[in-house]
């Protein structure tokens, strides 16, 4: 008995069904509604396919397999390979459609090909993170999947750029995978990151915290430091992430993306003599100093509310790609502290790796003293600075443009640490306490019977200025290579980087 199949009819059970779809036409049925449209739900705009497309150069994406199935559903996570700017990169989107984005093991097999392929071919990989966790049903084979992911994005941090898109929430074990990569994007009141949500913490601690307390993009950006730009929706962070790209190598054997030269902003190069006062004590804006000395046209800062005694940001010099570490007398006084001190030293770790030369403008008055910084370590973060550019293998130049005291000194790449040309400003300070705690500590008891001491102060802060915090004491002695004006910066700079990393106009 033959029985057929339509809209009121269903096969019983022993029916012989001769007129079914064949194989072929059921994959090419699931394969039209993997790529229909699914709405995003409360705050997304994009599904998942969709952000790997924006992320990428129009009609550049190219999908790797889209069939791919866990049970009845698909692997919740879209991988495939296109362009940003002409060069190739991979993406893995979680697909938040699908068990609403948590990590099972068919879906970690599929992350794990698109690492892989982005490891062996030298690709930077962007990861477009949006799921709940582990999936639970798939118990043990679901952790061992996210294992598999992290020790790959181990593997390819030592070859690939590799960055992480937080457009949804990022819970439990899916939040190790953006900490492992080289940089983290946060939409704001849309992403959040945390091992245990809201209900775990209360039933444990008893605390009662939203999403946004326990892993908010503000609370990650600006107090824990573990992602490094907050954004306001998922196509500004789409951008982001190609603008970071376009300063990169794809990976740590490529050439720098060289351009054309393009100068510095003829007001702000007109402005630069006059930027920096000349009392210590009163601040200024770094950025205007990177204004009249950086080539002119977009930067990129990375951590901009986190840490923020200290800058990081990505520009170009003479076309060529370059990292800049500066201190920011705007806050705090340009100090150091633990946090300034590990977010110096990933960031010179991560720009060295890839071979960006390291710029660094030091106005910096010392280490923030403290029974709390102590507690936090400042000794061992300060040592990761001293880590981070005595290893260094890319070039490394360093412009004093006020005061380095101390330690402080030391670490904002000096010439100790194998930085290959440091300069400092004509006016700059350099010794192992400023002039104020000097004279304080070498003639106390002068000072204490003095009849005029805050006239003897000066009196002495002048001679410790002239005799022992002069730049042109370091440049005799070879520790500096030279003293010069604030305009020649970036002759010395271009000059420097056309002998040290040498390429070709892209």
């Amino acid at each position: 008995m033959t029985s057929r199949i339509d809209e009121t009819t269903s096969p019983a059970v022993g029916d012989v069904i001769t007129d079914a779809p064949d194989h072929c036409h059921v994959l090419e049925q699931r394969r039209d509604d993997r790529f229909a449209r699914v709405e995003p739900r409360g705050r997304r705009r994009h599904t998942a396919r969709e952000r790997a497309e924006l992320l990428l150069d129009p009609g550049t994406f190219v999908e790797i397999s889209p069939l791919r199935t866990a049970g009845a559903s698909g692997s919740g996570v879209v991988i495939g390979w296109g362009s940003v700017d002409g060069h190739p990169v991979v993406v893995a989107s979680h697909d938040a459609a699908v068990a609403s984005g948590a990590i099972g093991a068919v879906f970690a097999e599929t992350v794990q090909r698109a690492q892989r392929i982005a490891i062996d071919r030298g690709c930077p990989i962007v990861y477009v993170n949006d799921s709940g966790g582990a999936r639970i049903h798939d118990g043990i084979h679901a952790l061992h999947g996210c294992g598999g992911i992290f020790a790959l994005n181990v593997e390819a941090s030592r070859t690939i750029p590799q960055i992480s898109l937080i457009l949804g929430p990022c819970a439990g074990a899916a939040a190790y995978s953006p900490a492992l990569t080289d940089w983290t994007i946060m939409v704001r009141e849309q992403g959040q990151m945390f091992l245990t949500g809201p209900e775990i913490v209360k039933a444990a601690t008893g605390e009662d915290a939203t999403a946004e307390e326990i892993g908010g993009s503000g609370m990650h950006t600006r107090t824990s430091g573990v992602a490094h730009l907050e954004v306001d929706s998922e196509e500004e962070a789409l951008d982001a992430a190609r603008r970071l790209l376009s300063f990169l190598p794809s990976n740590v054997a490529a050439p720098q993306r060289v351009t054309a030269a393009v100068p510095a902003d003829p007001a702000a190069v007109a402005r630069l003599p006059h930027v920096v006062p000349d009392k210590s004590s009163i601040v200024f804006d770094m950025h205007e100093v990177l204004d009249g000395v950086l080539d002119a046209g977009e930067r990129f800062e990375i951590s901009p509310d986190h840490a923020p005694s200290v800058l990081t940001l990505l520009g170009r010099v003479d076309g060529r790609p370059v990292a800049v570490v500066a201190n920011q007398p705007q806050a705090r006084g340009g100090i150091l502290d633990a946090k300034a001190s590990v977010k110096i030293s990933r960031f010179v770790e991560w720009a060295a790796r890839f071979g960006l030369p390291v710029l660094t403008f030091v106005d910096v008055p010392g280490f923030l003293p403290g029974t709390v910084e102590e507690a936090r370590g400042v000794i061992t973060q300060g040592a990761t600075m001293l880590r981070a550019y005595a290893e260094a293998e890319s070039p490394v130049l360093t412009v004093v443009v006020r005061k380095a005291f101390g330690g402080a000194y030391i670490a904002m790449g000096a010439k100790s640490l194998g930085a290959d040309f440091t300069w400092a400003w004509s006016g700059s300070e350099i010794a192992v306490m400023g002039p104020g705690g000097a004279v304080a500590l070498l003639h106390r008891r002068a000072l204490q019977a003095s009849e005029d001491p805050d006239a003897l102060r000066d009196e002495l802060a002048a001679d410790y200025r002239e005799q022992v915090a002069r730049p042109y004491l370091a440049a005799e002695a070879g520790i500096l290579d030279d003293v010069i004006h604030a305009d020649e910066t970036r002759g010395r700079l271009v000059d420097a980087l056309r002998l040290l990393a040498p390429g070709p106009v892209a």
